[in-house]
């Protein structure tokens, strides 16, 4: 079991980055334990997809590009690589935006320059890189303890009603009458299933050393997902603590418009009476931020090298995804100001659903076909539930779409 952990705690950071914390902050703040439901929907909908994964890598030796690559069309395969270049490119935006409002709140840095000073983590990257695999994981896994301490010390100074969060668990149909409440919802989805966390899963679940026969096979998916399941059970715990605190200390208190992460620092040790509450606060976004940006530079490689068959240097790949995302972030920031940071983060989250389908279409399909899965091919339940839940993926964009066109 030892031997495969790791993977699965790589892929739970991108189910708690920046992103998360702003579209579970507004959520919480706007409509309280309400769309709890929709964190606990989605995280069960993440596990399923990552399981997939797993399996796509294990019985196939394919990761999810290489093996779009072999199946479609070239202007087929450019078109999804795109997709996913833009997927990665709105998670780096969250991570950029993410760790610049925490440096800001803790060191009184400006915010663009936050956001420039963020593209030096490329040097962490690539030193972390060349001293092997083992490395990233362990950084991570203890960012994650970090980020998970902080907000149980923030779920014990707001004391939440345990009432309220059980009836939160509980889907509603406002979710989906509730045009707002919609678009809230779509962006936790597309804050906690991130398409690129699809691609980067079948990648390294293959770094694990394991005998290629059927019983070799089998255990590698067996302990992979059960590494998975583990550190996505602690990621809907910590998107969880993000919204409950949020819903506790803000929407009850006359505080329903907080929208902004700067706001929440402000208003939450006044509100809570505790100094070291908006401190413990910043300390844990800036550590999200900065454990998302070691996946995000990983997935651009293994997306590139799998759709393009392309090879780029490490940091010059780091360099442009970053870039990419610093300029657009700069520009925004510049122009509208400051508060607008927070509606940014949300903004890249649904723009991150968007691209889901793109990415769970091709995914079902591969794992659903006998000449590439071999004895694990999904079963006849595993495809009923999987093409079930793409299609409604697929429909609440597109309302989501209509919604903000009409």
């Amino acid at each position: 079991m030892l031997a495969y952990s790791g993977p699965g705690f790589l892929i739970a950071v991108g189910y708690m980055d920046p992103g998360n914390w702003a579209t579970d902050l507004q959520g919480g703040a706007r409509f309280g334990f309400t769309l709890l439901s929709v964190i606990l929907i989605s995280n069960l909908v993440a596990m399923f997809l990552q399981y997939l994964c797993v399996k796509l890598g294990v019985s196939s030796g394919r990761d999810l590009a290489q093996a779009c690559r072999e199946h479609y069309s070239k202007p087929t395969v450019i078109l999804l690589w795109i997709f996913a270049e833009i997927a990665i490119v709105s998670t780096d935006l969250a991570e950029v935006v993410g760790s610049g409002i925490a440096l800001q709140l803790l060191f009184g840095i400006p915010l663009v320059s936050g956001c420039i000073i963020t593209g030096l983590d490329v040097l962490v990257v690539l030193f972390l890189q060349s001293r092997g695999f083992r490395y990233i994981e362990a950084l991570i896994i203890t960012l994650i303890a970090l980020i998970g301490v902080c907000l149980l010390i923030e779920c014990f100074f707001s004391k939440p009603s345990l009432i309220g969060i059980l009836i939160g668990l509980v889907p509603s149909t406002e979710i989906i009458k509730n045009p707002s409440m919609l678009y809230m919802a779509i962006g936790i989805l597309g804050a906690t299933v991130m398409p690129h966390n699809l691609y980067l899963h079948s990648a390294i679940i293959q770094t694990r050393n394991f005998e290629r026969s059927f019983e070799g096979k089998r255990d590698a998916i067996k302990f992979g997902t059960i590494d998975m399941a583990f550190a996505l059970t602690i990621a809907l715990f910590i998107n969880a603590a993000i919204l409950i605190v949020a819903a506790a200390t803000f929407h009850w208190s006359g505080h329903q418009n907080i929208a902004e992460i700067q706001d929440a620092y402000q208003f939450l040790s006044p509100i809570l009476g505790v100094t070291a509450a908006s401190v413990v606060f910043a300390i844990g976004l800036l550590a999200s931020g900065q454990q998302a940006t070691l996946t995000g530079t990983l997935a651009g490689q293994i997306v590139m090298e799998g759709f393009l068959n392309f090879h780029m240097a490490p940091w010059l790949r780091r360099l442009i995804t970053r870039l990419l995302a610093i300029i657009p972030a700069i520009c925004i920031i510049g122009y509208y100001g400051e508060k607008q940071a927070t509606n940014l983060l949300v903004a890249s989250q649904v723009i991150l659903s968007a691209q889901l389908g793109f990415t769970a279409w091709p995914l079902m399909r591969f794992t659903g076909e006998k000449t590439k899965m071999g004895e694990f091919v999904n079963s006849s339940w595993t495809k009923v539930i999987g093409w079930t839940l793409t299609i409604i993926i697929i429909l609440l964009n597109a309302k989501m779409a209509f919604d903000a066109i009409t």
